[in-house]
């Protein structure tokens, strides 16, 4: 029987036998977020019900540093692979969800990452060169909260005994850190020959002259470092400030070699008055060579960034069609709710890019950028601007008092410089656009990406009364700024009910077509209060299936759904055991199709935590 089905394996076609994996976080290396697996239709996905429940086991964190399970699980060889809040990786059958075997890294006790317990997924590499019957042929690398590269075998999860020192590599020492945990690893590495390459997320609000931000190519056998690339603001060879860090999911292109970078802004968030000029790598997508780790291309998409409006969602590799010619372009998607799709050859903008007058800082010391990039296509996701007419509430005492709050604040739509009274930040430091990125449809030439509307108040504090503000508001977001003239309070824009101040939808799903840089569909994602209110605050990313189906739960209602990719309507919904903020993966298995969704909520948006991961399928 295993020999009939190796041979009708060889005679399927190519897009089918790929359906089969998900062998990669974003699907493939250049993060489409597509399956070619098309057994669940428009038709049939009515039909889908959960076939099998797995549970990690996590249990809540309390305290400021609490758990989200943002894993987008990988199937490999066979196995289905996740990571948990706490980096336990744990392969399962992927027909029943049975637990095969399971690594736990033992993280500190006294670690406190500089965002939540986080483990967004893990990769597989493939050593050539090994005995097909050699231990570690393949291996799942993991990058944890503790700043370590760790290898394991991918047929047992016993930790690869070459690679490193027995199986890991540290890539940060406690002195170089302010507290352990300023400096952590989130997002899988990158796969490109036999490299792993890695990059770290730092605390970016607590002090400007943060740990390295380098970006690092490991040799998948050995752990050696191959290259180093900081992005980290400098001037004349002398590091200006932290930040420029990469700690979002990095897309690589196999065929041309080149890794895209999706860079974070420079520390700290809100002030750059000791960084003067542009940074030019930082809130950036930048394009190295995958052999020597020297840049190729850049393309900043937000000038001396003082907003936290750092790339946050892994790069997208498609292809677009204009004037008779298909052209291979990188998809970055922005906070600010933009769209640049970009030639990946050259980094140059396949749609007009102006540099547009935006408001000037009032605060002494800060030279804000007099312009920023405004791509002509296609056009923003999200408004860019609030006024106190724009005022929304529940009721009329509500809404009166959210255009009181607005009128107090300067807010001059996007791009406002913090200030020292307050300033709206519209599109807040989430999004737009966050970790989850987009999906690309190859057939229909669409891209899927979803998106939140939200404001921040960002208000600049001086030194001196730092102490003051952090005992009026001890629960407050109130960042240092250790080596600055300023600490930096951030809160969302709420009513006295605890309702964003501006209109919904909070959050939306939206189709653009890449070669005409139009929006094709937006539609509210999620609901609340029976439905009256669509449109949620999400985190978490969509995919896109050949049989034209989008998957995505990140809505706060605690639901996975099932949209047309060629028409936006909603065609089916499940509700989950727990928040659903994470990216769902699909493949086929034993005749199959199966979505899977890491379910356990998140410690940010407050979303019911659990530690299951649900996998849906057709009736047998």
């Amino acid at each position: 029987m295993r020999r009939l089905l190796f041979v009708v394996a060889l005679m399927l076609p190519p897009a089918f036998a790929a359906a089969q994996d998900w062998p990669a976080y974003g699907g493939d290396a250049g993060g489409r977020r597509y399956s070619g697996a098309g057994l669940i239709t428009r038709d049939n996905v009515h039909l889908l019900a959960p076939a099998w429940t797995f549970h990690t086991g996590e249990r809540p964190r309390p305290g400021p540093n609490g758990a989200s399970f943002e894993d987008t699980p990988i199937l490999a060889d066979g196995k289905l692979l996740i990571c948990t809040p706490s980096d336990r990786v744990i392969a399962l059958d992927p027909l029943t969800g049975r637990q095969e075997w399971a690594f736990d890294p033992k993280l500190p006790a006294d670690l406190k990452p500089n965002s939540d317990f986080v483990c967004r997924g893990v990769a597989v590499w493939r050593d050539a060169e090994a005995k097909p019957d050699a231990a570690c042929r393949a291996r799942v690398a993991l990058a944890t909260l503790d700043a370590r590269v760790i290898e394991l075998d991918l047929a047992t999860g016993r930790p690869c005994e070459g690679f490193g020192e027995h199986g890991t590599v540290t890539l940060a020492s406690a002195p170089s850190q302010l507290y352990p945990g300023e400096l952590v690893l989130d997002s899988p590495p990158a796969v490109l020959g036999d490299a792993l390459i890695v990059g770290s997320s730092i605390d970016d609000m607590t002090r400007a002259g943060t740990p390295g931000a380098e970006v690092r190519a490991l040799d998948a056998r050995t752990g050696a470092t191959r290259w180093e690339f900081d992005p980290s603001p400098t001037r004349n060879g002398a590091r200006l400030s932290g930040g420029g860090n990469v700690w979002a999911p990095i897309a690589v292109d196999t065929t041309s070699g080149l890794v895209f970078l999706p860079t974070a802004g420079p520390s700290v968030s809100y002030w750059g008055g000791e960084r003067p000029g542009d940074d030019s790598f930082v809130s950036s997508v930048v394009a190295l060579d995958g052999a020597t780790g020297k840049p190729v291309w850049r393309f900043q998409t937000t000038h001396h960034d003082i907003w936290d409006y750092d790339i946050a969602a892994q790069p997208t590799l498609a292809t677009v069609r204009r004037d008779g010619n298909e052209i291979p372009v990188v998809v970055v998607p922005t906070k600010m709710g933009f769209v640049f799709i970009l030639d990946r050859a050259t980094g140059r903008p396949v749609f007009p890019v102006t540099e547009r007058p935006v408001p000037a800082s009032d605060v002494p010391g800060e030279n804000a950028s007099p312009t920023q990039p405004i791509p002509a296509a296609p056009p923003p996701l999200v408004p860019q601007r609030l006024t106190a007419d724009d005022a929304w509430g529940l009721t009329f005492i509500d809404r009166l008092l959210c255009r009181r709050k607005i009128a107090a604040l300067r807010s001059e739509g996007l791009y406002t410089p913090p200030s020292l009274r307050g300033s709206i930040m519209y599109p807040f430091s989430g999004g737009g656009v966050n970790w989850g990125g987009g999906a690309f449809d190859p057939g229909a030439g669409l891209y899927i990406v979803n998106s939140m509307n939200l404001a921040h108040v960002v208000r600049l504090i001086p030194r001196a009364d730092y102490p003051a503000a952090r005992a009026a508001e001890p629960k407050a977001e109130i960042g240092r700024g250790f080596g600055t003239p300023y600490a930096a309070e951030r809160t969302v824009l709420l009513s006295p009910l605890g309702i964003p101040c501006n209109a919904p939808p909070w959050g939306t799903l939206a189709a653009i077509d890449l070669s005409a840089g139009a929006i094709r569909w937006q539609a509210p994602l999620g609901s609340m209060a029976l439905g009256l209110i669509r449109g949620l605050p999400n985190l978490g990313g969509p995919i896109v299936t050949a049989s034209g189906l989008v998957f995505i739960a990140a809505a706060m209602d605690d639901k996975l759904r099932a949209f047309d990719a060629a028409t936006g309507k909603e065609l089916w919904r499940a509700s989950l055991p727990a928040g659903g903020q994470a990216t769902p993966m699909t493949y086929v298995a034993g005749g199959r199709q199966f979505v899977v969704i890491a379910a356990g909520g998140h410690h940010r948006l407050g979303t019911k935590f659990g530690d299951a991961v649900v996998a849906f399928a057709l009736p047998k």
